[in-house]
């Protein structure tokens, strides 16, 4: 058959970036999503189409675009996200479901748009990317490590529900990498007098420190590549720091309490 044809959301930077581009250096046909493609006029890696998952027109009209052009959808990469910090207690309300619309609802509206083609086409390869923090609820991270944790809930269900249409879905959770993440992050204010005020701006100083010196985002890349074709990918997949990826291993094997201990010994608290 012909190369396959790759959806990747929020592809204009960052990780999504960094797999459109090896893909595309792997033979794959690219195509990468942006909510207005038109404010990076100088980007050449791969072609980006606008794409809003928030918007169900926008994101059947992204789907349709790629149907009409490639009669065919092989893999969706659902790699858009944002993120956000603060105190559960302080977090405006507004800005948890924005994080949830985007991390959770998104995807799924993606998955939605493109499982009918797929099982049609007699195949198909959704890769959602979720995080090593959505297997855990960190401290002032609890609203993303919820929206990605969700995401993570929901590809197992979605596995049994479509099993026998040759549709192969699984998680990647990555951890730390230098992207520019933290600038499009919403970060709730800290609050002069709080009772988080000091170990909030403590942690958020160590949330930079770890992205700033996190690895290269061509792990992620190459190993969506990995799941792209094998044959049976595992259900949760992690890619990240040794440290990061041993976390999610002792996460399982120790009671809650103890490893809650290596969360706050970690984080200072």
């Amino acid at each position: 058959m012909d190369k396959k044809v790759v959806l990747v959301t929020g592809g204009s930077s960052g990780i999504g970036k960094s797999i459109g581009t090896y893909l595309m250096a792997k033979g794959l046909k690219v195509y990468g999503t942006a909510r207005n493609p038109e404010n990076y006029p100088d980007f050449k890696a791969f072609e980006l189409i606008p794409l809003d998952v928030k918007d169900m027109e926008s994101v059947k009209r992204a789907v349709d675009q790629v149907l009409e052009r490639e009669g065919r959808l092989d893999v969706l990469v659902n790699n858009a996200g944002i993120g956000i910090t603060g105190p559960v207690e302080e977090t405006p309300h507004e800005e948890i479901l924005k994080v949830f619309e985007t991390n959770f609802h998104g995807p799924v509206h993606m998955i939605k748009a493109v499982l009918p083609h797929m099982r049609k086409q007699g195949g198909g390869t959704i890769v959602n990317i979720t995080s090593i923090a959505g297997h855990m609820g960190l401290p002032y991270r609890g609203f993303y490590s919820a929206s990605k944790g969700a995401l993570s809930l929901i590809t197992e269900a979605l596995r049994m529900e479509t099993k026998g249409f040759g549709i192969k879905i699984c998680t990647l959770a990555p951890g730390d990498f230098a992207t520019n993440i933290a600038a499009g992050r919403y970060h709730a204010p800290v609050l002069d007098g709080s009772p988080y005020e000091d170990k909030y701006a403590q942690v958020i100083d160590g949330i930079n420190r770890d992205v700033d010196h996190g690895g290269d985002p061509l792990q992620v890349a190459r190993a969506v590549h990995g799941i792209i074709h094998r044959k049976h990918p595992g259900v949760h997949l992690a890619v990240g720091a040794f440290m990061q990826k041993f976390s999610l291993t002792l996460k399982r094997l120790l009671p809650d309490k103890v490893y809650e201990k290596l969360l706050i010994h970690h984080y200072k608290l």
